[in-house]
């Protein structure tokens, strides 16, 4: 049977390359079958690392909700089951090749996800922990596995493809193997920029912030327990559950004042209260070797939704309005004004979070965008609106609508770097298959007796 362009994307994209715009869901521990309970068991095991019936059927649940694939039900669980073994294989090969995912990028990782859920449901924690009828604490601990799982497989992914490239020939090629009649229909997108502004603390706010850091650090210095003060007072939440432990690390993970300050340390030292872009420090270094180092800190930051965005306002006008009267283009003062350094060296364009494309599909905008865009026209820009940005603080922006692409038939002409990302992920996902039946054998791999009619040890 063929596959459209939707159900290769679907299969070889979404799965196969394991992208890291994966939903996290949460995993039950038993099924509900009838009025009684059916007990989770193991269906495969990869080395140390383990599948669970309930994962295979979550991933099953969200492939047939988000696709409009016939394979039946069967096939599907059985192409499924392959894909998470294949994902278990690469995480035991990370480990045997020490292929590691730091603490710090996974938190960073983290916390944004966190950002991401709260704001799904209104930015309310209590409405999250309903939701998942979990803790915090909790919903992060259960996300924080499946992240650093997702992350140390995408770096395997990363190392084994790292050298496959595609032509201009072969994404034609490509195109032209999908049967017309299975081309898929891409809905209306978007190319939107912002300039962001965001205002800073006044004086008193950030004294106020290292008063209360310095009067902890006074109770360390008398003696008082570092842990027990981190878990107690840092809003570095994922460490201070580990007494501010930030593990180790190597120069260049950390903003620059940080590493500088515990350079200057000596082992077991605690630093002075430090000011850096994120917030203030209390720093306590653990050990060190060369360019690696161990340290826990307490981290304080200001409440950033006091600030005053009245200036940020009046800059943010000044500038649309030199804008709108063609004075100034937009680009240049996104990358000469706008603080959000992310899109700034883009010249203010926002990315798709799904391909890393300019080109946004108008249904994965957050619906405060969607809604903003809605009453623009093409070509405006916006007054200064305030928001909050994906770390928390209040900030102010402007937003551009450049361009609008409506929705159509997939065409080579319009869709290139569709179509030549998804001939990619599929020539990636070939290269993952062939390293798999290279390396399967070295690996202690079984699966459960009802599943051996899947053919997953067979060679692809």
């Amino acid at each position: 049977m063929q596959q459209n362009i939707m159900q290769k994307l679907i299969f070889k994209s979404y799965i196969k390359v394991l992208l890291l715009c994966l939903a996290i869901g949460f995993s039950s521990m038993s099924m509900a079958q009838g009025g009684g309970q059916l007990v989770d068991k193991i269906i495969a095991k990869v080395n140390n690392n383990i599948i669970l019936e309930s994962d295979l059927q979550q991933r099953y649940l969200e492939i047939i909700s988000q696709s409009q694939t016939t394979a039946p039900e069967k096939d599907l669980k059985c192409k499924i089951l392959e894909e998470m073994i294949i994902q278990k294989l690469l995480v035991a090969k990370a480990e045997i090749d020490s292929v590691i995912v730091s603490d710090i990028e996974v938190n960073l990782q983290l916390d944004r996800r966190i950002d991401y859920m709260l704001k799904s449901v209104g930015g309310e924690k209590q409405q999250l922990e309903k939701l998942y009828g979990k803790t915090m604490d909790q919903i992060k601990e259960d996300i924080r596995d499946i992240l650093k799982e997702q992350m140390t497989v995408s770096k395997m992914n990363g190392e084994i493809t790292s050298t496959v490239k595609i032509t201009p020939k072969e994404v034609r090629q490509y195109f032209d193997s999908i049967p017309k009649d299975s081309l898929p229909y891409f809905s209306d997108e978007v190319e939107v920029g912002h300039i962001v502004k965001i205002p800073e603390p006044t004086k008193e706010q950030k004294q106020k912030i290292r008063q209360k850091l310095e009067k902890i650090r006074g109770r360390l210095m008398k003696g008082e327990d570092f842990a027990q003060l981190a878990q107690e007072f840092s809003q570095d939440y994922v460490s201070a559950k580990q007494g501010g432990n930030l593990g180790w690390q190597t120069r260049g993970v950390f903003v620059p004042k940080f590493e500088a300050a515990v350079f200057r340390l000596k082992k077991n030292e605690i630093s002075k209260v430090i000011e850096t872009q994120l917030g203030f420090h209390v720093i306590q270094l653990l050990e060190r070797r060369g360019n690696e180092f161990n340290t826990r800190h307490i981290f304080l930051k200001p409440d950033y939704s006091l600030v005053d965005v009245g200036e940020a306002s009046h800059f943010l006008d000044s500038v649309r309005t030199r804008i709108l009267k063609d004075s100034l283009k937009f680009e240049v003062a996104a990358k000469n004004f706008s603080d959000d350094k992310i899109t700034a060296g883009n010249g203010g364009m926002l990315t798709s979070q799904a391909t890393g494309a300019s080109m946004i599909a108008t249904n994965d905008l957050d619906s405060y965008l969607f809604l903003t865009l809605d009453t623009m026209k093409v070509g405006t820009v916006t007054p200064p609106q305030s928001y909050r940005t994906d770390d928390g603080k209040t900030a102010v922006r402007i937003i551009y609508f450049k361009k609008k692409i409506s929705g159509h038939m997939a065409a080579l002409s319009k869709d290139y770097q569709k179509i030549y990302n998804a001939a990619l992920n599929d020539k990636k996902a070939r290269a993952i298959n062939k390293w798999f039946n290279k390396v399967k054998g070295e690996m202690f791999i079984k699966i459960d007796k009802a599943y051996k009619d899947c053919k997953v040890l067979s060679s692809n």
